[in-house]
């Protein structure tokens, strides 16, 4: 995949994107980055990329020749281009699943008081990462671009361990544990020490339905519930004493 994120912070992705997943992906040839520096597509000395705002009011808006011109050279025919922006879609792992199936998407951060709004007529999808203000689009790019990378076929080493992620099959993840088998008092979970996979499989998916939920109750509403899925609710709510 190849990943183009137009910015007028570049040097805010140098640490971010070249540690853990994202670095293996790059240098597996999986995932290939490059950051774009708006201000390179300026017209005057000073490489103004922003104004205020025409009737007044508080703050810059992005102009839009910049971001135009910058869009023309890293556009093709395979191309997504994606506005980071609070307006946008929230983001969902359905998303970032079809996402991750594509040849090629460019990032576009907002920032400031946000883009001119000619802008929107010039990208294909506005994206969002909660209901919450941030300085820029910079951090959420950096996290819809984690997402994405991380669904590549080869990138993680075990994939299986992908598939069983929070929200991938529309379930929170359940509890995990390592050594030691005791402390302070509380225990590993028998279970998990009887070597016995598919009880642990059973007690594994119990508890993700059960912290589902406790914490998020209207994912059940979308998830694919299987019959034991659904005896396993019922043994949740009205626990036999």
């Amino acid at each position: 995949m190849q990943i183009e994120v137009l910015t007028l912070f570049p040097a805010m992705f140098h640490g971010p994107l070249s540690e853990s997943l994202l670095q293996k992906a790059q240098e597996k040839g999986l995932m290939r980055l490059k950051i774009v520096n708006l201000r390179d597509f300026t017209s005057d000395k000073h490489k103004t990329a922003d104004d205020s705002p025409y009737g007044g009011g508080a703050g810059m808006v992005m102009k839009v020749e910049p971001i135009s011109k910058a869009l023309s050279s890293v556009v093709s025919r395979q191309s997504l281009v994606i506005l980071m922006c609070p307006t946008g879609q929230t983001i969902t792992q359905q998303k970032v699943n079809d996402l991750a199936k594509l040849e090629h998407l460019i990032i576009l951060c907002g920032h400031y008081e946000g883009v001119d709004e000619r802008v929107r007529g010039l990208v294909d999808e506005e994206i969002s990462i909660g209901d919450y203000v941030l300085t820029g689009g910079e951090i959420p790019a950096m996290v819809l671009i984690d997402a994405v990378v991380r669904q590549i076929p080869g990138v993680a080493k075990e994939e299986e361990s992908i598939k069983k992620d929070s929200f991938y099959s529309g379930l929170l993840d359940y509890p995990s544990y390592t050594r030691s088998e005791e402390f302070e008092g509380k225990r590993v979970p028998e279970v998990l020490l009887s070597g016995h996979h598919a009880e642990i499989e059973k007690w594994r998916r119990k508890e993700a339905l059960k912290r589902t939920l406790e914490r998020r109750p209207d994912l059940l509403a979308k998830a694919n519930l299987s019959e034991n899925d659904k005896k396993s609710l019922e043994e949740i709510l009205n626990p036999k004493h």
